[in-house]
Formats: structure tokens, C-alpha cells, sequence
């Protein structure tokens, strides 16, 4: 029997999980999309099986049924979706970064008979959009799972069975853990790379100077900081709570560094530091949360051409990257390129591929 599944929201998210889903036996994706512009690259793309104009309709026959919506678009379907026709035992899930709203305002479809798994697939892109997605973009990153505490088990293993196809890593806690972990390791650290930005932006009035120092560290721990405001807006405020809780225990952490520095103690500051290391060394690599980066550092040489010649080398083996940037690229010194791929196997086969071509030293962080 045929699995019917229809993704509501085609964007990066949904649209890749289209694509992912493709590859489950005996199951048919059809797709919506509010933009007409993207259900027509959604149905040249290919990126579901049908494209369907009458979303109400086609939900009809859906045995599960995902937003790939933001949290704020998503609650406002599922009040629609208490007045559609639907089958007894269709199973709703979504996408959005945020649990608690959406576990709430499942308690009402419950009511009715409705069935809800709350999901975050916890990987994304620098890139958005249908045209972003890609089949492989949760492959091993952590896909979380909320239900509710008494919820069925066989929903639940008609979910996970559906979206193992994704690859990812499905991991079960609920909504109050969801949100205060991910304003632990992302809503938060977006606050505080956004502060650090404003803070320059400040300072630079001063030193006109300091923006074109503002390389190297500042540029890799402010980089989320360039994020699409609106989601961050929404996020911020979905999770303000837990992000006010976050707030008040890192303005003790800087009280706290502001005494060790006040104290003037060369052992207590390098403790911090080391502890820090520590900790830091010891983070999973490829598994965190959000978008994952799989960059390649190149010494490269400074001469005309040098990075043309590089992405020469990898289109010719049809090694696709996602961004590409110098560190430094000075007269006489070796600059370092940062190449970045989806995944860990593309970076792999860039290695092979410019190690045949150069001599260039090559390292992966």
C-alpha cells in the first residue's frame, strides 16, 4: 500500500525533505507551496512527485501531512487544518526551530482526534529556498521529536519509519527540553553575535579603523550574525523565556570573568581559557545543531589565477562547493583559502582531487 505524504512549505527545509522522502519504497510526496513561482520550480525541479494547487484537497488523502513552514505560518495551518477532512489516522508533524507554541496549539488537535509529533530536523544552509534544497541535508544531523508524553507508540513508529529516509539522527525529548537546549546552542549565541556586531559598529565611530581589523576570529564567531532577521526576529520571540533565562546566566559568566580580570591573576585567566579549550575540543564535529560546515583550508600561493585554478580543478570532477573565501592573501605570504562543501565526502574527494593537481598544504579544522 502506497504511503501518501504532502509537505506543506517548499522551501529549503521542506523541499529537501521532499527529496529525501522520494527515496522511501511504496511512497508518494505531492507538494504545496503558498508562492506559485515555487510550486512551479517545485514541479520542474522535481523535487516531489506531484505539485498540487488545492492543498485542502489534496490533504484528503495524506497519511502524513508536514509543515515545512515557519513556526508562525505553521500555527496558523493547523488552525485550518482542525476544519479539514482528513483521514482517521493521518499523522501531522512539522519543521519549526521553536516546540513549545507548536505543542500548545497541538493540544487543540488533539482534541479533535488529530494526531501531532512535533520535529526539528536540526540541520539547514547558508542558502535558502527550493532551489537550496538538497536530498542529503540532514544526513547525520540530529532530527528531534516531540511528542506527547502518552503519545501512541505506533505513531511514533510510523513517523520515524517514514523519515529515516532522511538519514538523520531521530532523538525523542519534549518540547520544554527542545527550547531550552536550542537557546543554549543557537538562539542564544545569534543574541550574543549580534550584540558583539553592534558592539563594533560602535567602536568603530571611534576607530574608524577597527571594521578593517575585524577579520579572522571576529569573523567566524560573528558569522551568524548575517542570518535572515525576520526568522531570527520570530525565533527570539517564540523562545523569549528561555532567552531571558540565558541572558541573566551569561551576564553573570562576564561578572564572573570581570572579577578574575579585576583580580589580575595570571593563573585564574589562563584556567578560563584552558577550561574553555576543554570543553570546546570536546563538542561532536559533525552532529550539532543548524548548518554544519565541512570547510577545507588551502595555503595557496599569491599569484593571478591561483583560485581559478583551484575551482578549475574541482569542476572538472564535478566536486560542488558552497562557499569559497580568503583568509589572508598577501604579497610573499601564503594566504589561506576556505573552501567549504554539503558534506564530508565531497570535502574528501576536493582533497584527492587538488592533491593531484598542486603541492599546496591542505588542513581541515
Amino acid at each position: 500500500m502506497t504511503r501518501n505524504v504532502l509537505i506543506i512549505g517548499l522551501g529549503l527545509i521542506g523541499g529537501s525533505l521532499a527529496l529525501a522522502l522520494q527515496k522511501a519504497p511504496k511512497t508518494k510526496v505531492v507538494g504545496y507551496d503558498l508562492s506559485g513561482k515555487t510550486r512551479n520550480l517545485a514541479e520542474t525541479l522535481n523535487i516531489v512527485h506531484e505539485v498540487v494547487e488545492d492543498v485542502e484537497e489534496a490533504a484528503k488523502n495524506a497519511d502524513f501531512i508536514i509543515f515545512g513552514t515557519p513556526v508562525n505560518a505553521t500555527l496558523q495551518w493547523m488552525d485550518e487544518l482542525k476544519h479539514w477532512s482528513l483521514k482517521q489516522h493521518v499523522i501531522i508533524t512539522d519543521t519549526g526551530s521553536t516546540k513549545g507554541l507548536i505543542m500548545k496549539k497541538a493540544e487543540e488537535l488533539r482534541e479533535k482526534g488529530i494526531t501531532f509529533i512535533g520535529g526539528h530536523p536540526m540541520a539547514g544552509s547558508h542558502k535558502s529556498g527550493i532551489t537550496a534544497a538538497k536530498p542529503y541535508l540532514f544526513e547525520n544531523a540530529y532530527y528531534i521529536l516531540t511528542p506527547f508524553d502518552d503519545e501512541d507508540g505506533n505513531n511514533l513508529i510510523a513517523l520515524e519509519q517514514l523519515l529515516k529516509y532522511t538519514l538523520a539522527k531521530l532523538v525523542k525529548i519534549n518540547a520544554e527540553e527542545h527550547d531550552h537546549m536550542t537557546a543554549v546552542v543557537s538562539h542564544f549565541p545569534h543574541i550574543v553575535a549580534a550584540s558583539l556586531v553592534h558592539q563594533l559598529n560602535e567602536e568603530n565611530k571611534r576607530f574608524p579603523m577597527t571594521s578593517m581589523l575585524a577579520a579572522g576570529g571576529f569573523r567566524d564567531i560573528t558569522r551568524i550574525a548575517s542570518s535572515n532577521p525576520m526568522i531570527w526576529r520570530d525565533i527570539t520571540l517564540q523562545n523569549r523565556e528561555e532567552l531571558i533565562g540565558q541572558m541573566d546566566a551569561w551576564i553573570d559568566e562576564m561578572q564572573r570573568v570581570k572579577k578574575i580580570l579585576l583580580e589580575n591573576d595570571d593563573e585564574s585567566v589562563e584556567e578560563y581559557f584552558r577550561k574553555a579549550k576543554d570543553v570546546r575540543d570536546a563538542l561532536p564535529i559533525s552532529t550539532g545543531a543548524f548548518y554544519t560546515t565541512y570547510d577545507l583550508y588551502v595555503d595557496i600561493p599569491d599569484y593571478p589565477g591561483v583560485i581559478s585554478e583551484i575551482t578549475g580543478y574541482l569542476a572538472d570532477e564535478n566536486i560542488s562547493i558552497t562557499n569559497i573565501r580568503v583568509v589572508e592573501t598577501r604579497e610573499d605570504i601564503f594566504g589561506i583559502l576556505v573552501i567549504s562543501f554539503q558534506n564530508e565526502k565531497d570535502r574528501e574527494k576536493a582533497m584527492k582531487c587538488i592533491r593531484s593537481h598542486t603541492n599546496f598544504e591542505m588542513h581541515v579544522s
